[in-house]
């Protein structure tokens, strides 16, 4: 299996990998500090350069349907690296990081709103979650609140749990529709200090701090039990 770098520290933001595969118009390395699209957090991008300096750009990274691997998707016009060549995988790492600071941002939307979730997007623009919820909340108290919460400064760090530890716990799981990562019989889990727990296989900030001040800039009705609660960073403050 691919090395998944991001898993030990979020902050990498390069790493030199070897080409053990291709898959369409993607490459797949022996690890890798690029996050593939799931749970909602968009794919990262970058490139891959080769160690005769020749630039792949990376369009985004997606999971392989089959192994689960990162397939790193390379833009169009390009050819894709020899396998058993070296790369030096560098992600952009300001969309990277605005990732990671709203997937940190929704987990602690999670501990203030009252549902299960439903769905949702994190994107380098805007972030979102879908509530099983039949009434929203009041836009300027939940801005209020989450802005309160994310002020504390407190600090945000990952751990494992068992899958028998998260059976005997469900509740622990916020998503009604998707299951965290399961691999190996431990599952990840994401502690904000005072404030959330729970299984999530994204990246994240270390503290509370970096996140910003944020602004609920939308809350939408999507059906008799769903609202759709949109997220940016308050730009203004």
């Amino acid at each position: 299996m691919t090395e998944l770098l991001f898993h030990q520290d979020a902050y990498q933001q390069s790493c030199v990998a070897t080409v053990t595969g291709h898959v369409e118009n993607g490459v797949i390395l022996d690890q890798t500090v690029f996050y593939a699209t799931s749970g909602g957090q968009t794919g990262d991008s970058g490139t891959l350069t080769h160690e005769n300096g020749t630039e792949f750009p990376v369009a985004i990274t997606v999971k392989d349907r089959e192994s689960g691997k990162p397939v790193h998707v390379i833009a169009e016009g390009h050819d894709l690296p020899a396998i058993g060549s070296k790369v030096n995988a560098v992600l952009d790492w300001e969309t990277r990081y605005r990732h990671m600071r709203f997937h940190t941002c929704l987990h602690v939307l999670c501990s203030i709103v009252d549902g299960g979730v439903t769905g949702g997007n994190i994107a380098s623009h805007k972030a979102r979650l879908d509530f099983d919820m039949e009434g929203s909340p009041d836009k300027d108290e939940l801005t209020e609140q989450l802005n309160e919460r994310l002020a504390r400064n407190a600090r945000v760090y990952d751990g494992l749990i068992t899958v028998a530890e998260l059976k005997a716990n469900p509740d622990l799981v916020r998503t009604m529709s998707v299951q965290p990562p399961m691999d190996g019989g431990t599952v990840r889990t994401i502690t904000i200090e005072g404030i959330d727990y729970q299984p999530c296989g994204g990246t994240h900030v270390r503290n509370t701090s970096e996140i910003g001040p944020v602004r609920v800039s939308k809350i939408e009705k999507k059906g008799r039990q769903n609202r759709r609660i949109n997220i940016v960073f308050d730009e203004q403050a």
